[in-house]
């Protein structure tokens, strides 16, 4: 959420130097310039819309994907899973669906500046700053988390009430069918992760039913992607891919 296909630059160089074809295709509207004013439909469109766009990106590929999603990313991994048929999941920072919720006081300390603005659940959404800093990139040198914010753009306040409160999902989009998450899956939070907690990984690691590989990193926040941390996790996801049958 708020963010582009640039998070998984690096993780695909790794990737692709082991031999592993990647794509990471680009939600809609989060391909535009977050300078500009953002287009009110974005506030309308659905955790199904996302869902559908993946599914038919998926459609298009030569073979079954393993499938790979951070926090938002995540949840639309699983919802899409159980939809088409895939080689695997990776779950990085995973939000919940509507079988995995979990409610706190981090995750709306995170959300505050953009949740007690009235409206926003049918409205173009930004993280704030000060939510970003706290709950996205605690524990983040501020030479990382500084680019990495000025790089977020606008998201769909519709998607995050339906992540939030999954009830609200007039398509019942946020429900999995977990028995056709049989396929081998990766998950991996920080224990520190202030916004998807990590009991909503380990509530989706118990929920999956195909063979389940689960790490939790300690002291490290919902933010995978950099330094040695992102070398762990790119390190974990290879060497799991290596182990997948003809991967």
């Amino acid at each position: 959420m708020w963010s582009t296909p640039a998070t998984f630059t690096r993780l695909r160089a790794r990737l692709e130097a082991d031999g592993h074809a990647t794509y990471a295709p680009a939600l809609p509207w989060h391909d535009r310039d977050a300078s500009l004013p953002p287009p009110p439909e974005l506030g309308l469109v659905t955790v199904e819309d996302y869902a559908q766009f993946l599914a038919t990106e998926i459609a298009r590929l030569p073979a079954p994907p393993v499938i790979i999603g951070h926090s938002m990313g995540g949840a639309l991994a699983q919802i899409v899973a159980a939809r088409v048929p895939h080689a695997g999941l990776v779950l990085l920072s995973t939000a919940p669906t509507a079988a995995t919720p979990a409610l706190g006081l981090s995750p709306l300390r995170t959300l505050g500046g953009v949740i007690t603005r009235w409206g926003w659940w049918e409205q173009p959404t930004l993280l704030t700053e000060a939510g970003a800093r706290w709950g996205i990139y605690n524990g983040v040198p501020d030479a990382v988390a500084t680019p990495e914010i000025a790089a977020l753009v606008w998201d769909s306040g519709r998607v995050l009430a339906e992540m939030t409160l999954p009830h609200l999902s007039k398509t019942g989009a946020t429900k999995v069918d977990f028995n056709r998450l049989d396929r081998p899956a990766l998950v991996i939070v920080g224990s520190e992760d202030r916004v998807t907690l990590a009991s909503v990984s380990r509530a989706t690691a118990r929920k999956l039913t195909g063979p389940i590989d689960y790490h939790e990193l300690p002291g490290v926040g919902h933010w995978l992607f950099w330094g040695e941390t992102e070398t762990r996790v790119g390190d974990w996801i290879a060497g799991w891919l290596g182990s997948l049958p003809q991967s």
